[in-house]
Order: structure tokens, then sequence, then C-alpha cells
């Protein structure tokens, strides 16, 4: 094919991966970096690119008058993904998808099923760079001196509902817990447990079980020994039980004991910077050159009495990372209240050469709130609340659920009594009984056995005719329907998981307001019955595939 101009070519295969209409739209512009957008106003088009307000500064024309020549050209090629390519000021360039593609959609679904949505990474909304590899993704990683609060859970979801979107997008995931089972923070936890007194330390000595707190004498006189037994208790019997709770499941439990300091790999981080000229004496401490890397002040690897300082120590993991287990990225999920150790810990990985190949998400905080008030779901003293206390409460679900909801750089309100709530106010529960009713026309209809036959010519669904698909509401939904590559997609390369509870929330409403417009069991006409069955089985395995990458289950009767 000819091109239309210079600078714009006519893709002519037609590619039925809906996951690559932002592509093909890219393609047929010939501007692989275009922007391609979903306009707020639905009529101005399913797609909008302003990718010729640039294009026509730079070449010095008038944008309208270039975006309609250009879209009339796209147009005449009578492109059947598209119903309609037209201009809009002041150089717009807007595209329609067809009914004809859309009802195709339907069939690509029920043949896709469980991988429906399943993009490799690096297509998105903004043809952003490839992001895939082996990726790490380390969350929580609280220290084990106690139980999981609120807060770690805010990170544990996030960062597995993370980890399952890039494996999502085609990488290679390792979700791993970085156990601090060393340090000073441990031998102080084992002199508060043997002396203290308090509804915390009540709790964590309930927690163990009786031989380990009888032997606390004992362990405190094995020293290092005696650390990493408590380490270890506080994490059987609290942590690994909290974080299964959640739903978690760890590839990687690191031990910053056993892999780093007994292997030694703290004093050759020390040596590594001193050969590198990164490191000085000062004030009888070894310090590290961190204001060489965007740093406000150096920081101390190693103190005066010869101890490595939490600083040394995460120098040391990060280089055992990149090149010892060879992680083409690495993103670290912390709370918020670390965000004093990004910047040195930043600069060392630029320091090791992989800057561009290292990322760090801070959680801001998540209070929990009841009749508008902070609250909290025991007596015990303090404003921690407990992971265990509101899973009691509210369940796997709800808690996942209302974890993803907001954006990890904003501060959340955990709203227990919309948790509680069993009605379509809660959102949880408002998409989960639309699952169940899905399940619940598809089990009447029989919609199993044409889901499940296949033709012997072909591999999709067997004598189904989806011309009947027509109503607006049908194609609104198949419309819904066919965002959740790109959802997944995005998410893989900005990380804004919110995206998921949101867009099974429009889902639904797209579902319902179809169910409500559209007389789904017609028995006076058999093909328009079959098309709006496969359209409910293609809504069902959409929506599955959702809740599946948020780790929510998808229930089928309520």
């Amino acid at each position: 094919m000819a091109p239309i101009r210079a600078g714009f070519l006519v893709a002519t295969r037609d590619d039925k991966c809906t996951c690559m209409i932002r592509a093909r739209i890219r393609q047929l512009l010939n501007l692989p970096d275009a922007i391609i957008e979903h306009p707020e106003n639905p009529g101005f088009g399913d797609y909008s690119t302003n990718a010729i307000l640039k294009l026509a500064k730079k070449e010095g024309k008038n944008p309208l008058a270039m975006a309609g020549e250009i879209a009339q050209k796209l147009a005449a090629n009578n492109n059947p993904m598209f119903a309609k390519i037209e201009a809009a000021p002041p150089g717009f360039i807007n595209f329609t998808l067809s009914p004809e593609f859309l009802r195709q959609q339907v069939a690509e679904i029920l043949k896709t099923k469980e991988n429906y949505g399943s993009v490799q990474i690096g297509e998105s909304a903004r043809g952003g760079p490839a992001r895939g590899g082996k990726i790490q993704v380390e969350f929580i990683s609280a220290n084990p001196t106690g139980p999981l609060t609120l807060g770690n859970g805010r990170g544990g979801v996030y960062g597995d509902v993370l980890g399952n979107i890039l494996k999502k997008a085609g990488a290679e995931v390792v979700k791993e817990y970085y156990v601090n089972d060393a340090g000073k923070q441990m031998e102080v936890l084992m002199d508060t447990i043997k002396e203290g007194k308090g509804d915390y330390i009540e709790l964590v000595r309930k927690t163990f079980p009786e031989e380990v707190i009888n032997q606390a004498d004992k362990m405190y006189i094995m020293g290092p020994k005696g650390t990493k037994k408590l380490a270890d208790a506080i994490l059987e019997n609290m942590i690994q039980k909290t974080v299964a709770g959640m739903g978690i499941n760890f590839d990687v439990w690191f031990s910053e004991k056993s892999e780093l300091r007994e292997k030694g790999k703290v004093e050759e981080i020390i040596k590594w910077a001193e050969e590198k000229d990164l490191a000085y004496k000062k004030d009888d401490a070894l310090w590290f050159r961190a204001t060489k890397f965007g740093d406000d002040e150096d920081r101390v690897l190693v103190k005066k009495d010869g101890q490595p300082t939490y600083f040394c120590v995460d120098a040391a993991y990060h280089k055992n990372k990149f090149e010892e287990r060879k992680f083409d990225r690495v993103i670290n999920i912390w709370g918020a209240d670390h965000h004093g150790d990004v910047k040195r810990v930043k600069g060392f990985v630029e320091a090791l050469g992989f800057k561009d190949k290292f990322e760090i998400i801070l959680m801001q905080f998540v209070r929990l709130v009841q009749d508008g008030k902070p609250t909290r779901m025991s007596k015990r003293e303090g404003v921690y609340v407990l992971v265990d206390d509101v899973l009691k409460e509210i369940g796997r679900d709800v808690f996942r659920f209302f974890m993803l909801m907001h954006s990890p750089n904003t501060h959340m309100d955990f709203d227990l009594d919309l948790a509680r709530e069993q009605s379509d106010k809660n959102p949880v529960y408002y998409v989960q009984y639309a699952y169940a009713r899905i399940c619940s026309i598809l089990r009447k209809s029989g919609i199993e056995q044409i889901a499940n036959s296949k033709s012997q010519d072909s591999h999709t669904p067997l004598a189904i005719s989806y011309k009947p698909l027509s109503h607006p509401s049908e194609l609104a939904l198949i419309k819904q329907l066919i965002r959740l590559p790109e959802i997944i997609a995005d998410t893989a390369l900005d990380y804004q998981v919110h995206r998921l509870p949101q867009y099974s929330l429009d889902l639904v409403r797209g579902f319902h307001k179809f169910y409500e417009d559209c007389k789904v069991l017609d028995e006076n006409n058999k093909d328009l019955t079959q098309s709006r069955l496969a359209l409910c089985e293609a809504t069902r395995i959409v929506l599955k595939n959702t809740l599946s990458s948020m780790g929510i289950s998808a229930l089928e009767k309520m």
C-alpha cells in the first residue's frame, strides 16, 4: 500500500487482538510515539489523538486542516475496525470502532478465556518503553518484631497485585519479603519480651509457643543465634500467618542473617566501596560518598563501634539483587515513613550502575475510620491497627478491594462501616454479586455447552451469530470488555493498580445497563438469545480475570 502522504502509512493486516487497537492506530498514523486516549465525551469516538497538533507545529501547517486531510485519507481505506475516522478542532483525530469489529471481540474473549487480558509489556496509552524481563517486587519487609499493622497490609496487597499485573504483562516476576532477622532491633526486642509489660508485649508473648517464651533468657545469652531463633518464631507465628490471611504468596523469604551477614556480603560491600573510592574515614567511622549521587549528605556505612549501619546492609542486599541474582528491574514498596532512606539507597544503586532499573514506591498512610472518625479494633494502647483484627471483621476479599481503591501516593481512610455493608453500597459486594448473577443466568440457560463447543474448522465457539448484537447497551458493554488488556498494559507501566477495582465497577455498571435494556432470554428469537448469552459469558470471563488479578474471589453463588 502506498503512503497516504509523507510520514503516514496504511496498515493492511486485519489484526483482531484488542490490546493492539492503540498500536494499530499508531501504525495507521506511522507515529509510534503518538498518545492515544479515550475521549471523555463518547460523542468524540472511542479513541483520540492530538499527535497532529505537534506535527503541524513542527511543519508550520494548520493543525485542523492537516488532521482533516489525514482523517479523510484514512477513512477512504474502509478499515473494518473503524466505523468513523474524523478530525476535530483544534487538530484531533477521533476513531470510532465499528459494530462488526466489536462483535468479533466477543468470540475472541470466549476463545481466549482465562488468558484474556494478557499482553506483552510495553503497550500503553502513551506508547511507553518496554519493561519486561525478570522483575523483583519486594514488599512488606516489616522487621520481625511483632505483628503486621494496617499500613503493612496496604503495601502488601498493593505489591501482590502489582506482581500479578506484571506477570499478566509478560514479565518474569519474583515476589520477595526481606526478613530483617539480625541487628540491634532484635536484641532490643528480646530484652523487651523478657522484662517488658503492656498490651503489645502481651500480644507478642501470647502468640509465641510457650517453649519459646520460656527460653527467652537462654536465647538472650545465645546472642546472634538467639536473635535468629526469636525472629524465626515471630516470622512463623505472626507474620507468615497474616500474610497468608491476606492471600499473599511470596516466592522468596530473603534472610538478612543467613544470606548476607553469614555469607560475608556486608564485608564485601564495604571492600567494594573502598576499592571504588566511594568510601572514606571520618570521626572513626566509614562514610559512603552519597552526595556524589544526589543525596543531601554522605552516609555512614560502618559506625565507630565497627558495626555496619542499616544502610550498609541495604547496600549489600541491593548489590545481591542486581549483580548476583541479575534482576532486570527491581521495585521496592516501602511505607511513607521510610522516605528518608530513598535518596541514599537510590544513590547506591546508581553507584552500582543500575539507576534506570530501580524504583521505590512509597505507600502513604492508611487509617481505620468508623462514623467518620479514626478508630481502633481493640482496647490495646497506642494507635496501631493490626491486619489480623481487620481481616477477622470483614474478610480477605473486602480487605484487598478496599486497599486497592486508592493511588499509593494518597493518604487513605479505610471506611469500616462501608466495609461491613452487605449491600450494593459496598463496592466489593456490588461486583461479586454481579458475577454471581451472571453465573446464575448462564446456569439456567446452558451457555456452558455453547462456550465450550468448538467448530471443526476453527478455534472459535460453535455456531453463534453475533450479528444480532447491535443495541447501544450491548456495544457499550463490549467496549468495556475490551479495555482489560489496556488496563493491564498501562498498569504494568505506571503501577497504578487502583485502575483494577475502578475498572471492575465500570464493567459491572455496563453489564447492569445491558441487562436492564436487553432481554437476554427470548424464546421467540433463538439467535438473539444465543448472542446475548455469549455476551454474558464474555462478561463473566473478563470480570473473573479482573478479580483474579486483584486476588479476589469470583463467587458463583451469594
